[in-house]
């Protein structure tokens, strides 16, 4: 279980970076910009998903390796 929420907010953190990236450089990288319903939100979406990546990151080490 640990190494899931590792995983996911691996992949959280990721994907919030290439969105902020994104907004700022337009380099059309990531997901965010890529669901139709968060346009004009994406500098929101990706902050809360650099947000959700550091509660899956603590939520992982408070589990029990084993």
């Amino acid at each position: 279980m640990k190494q899931l929420l590792e995983l996911l907010g691996f992949f959280a953190l990721v994907q919030g970076v290439l969105g902020l990236v994104d907004e700022f450089t337009h380099w059309h990288a990531g997901l965010v910009q890529r669901l139709g319903f968060l346009d004009g939100y994406g500098v929101y979406a990706s902050v809360a998903l650099v947000v959700l990546a550091i509660a899956l990151f603590a939520a992982a080490e408070s589990r029990k390796s084993g």
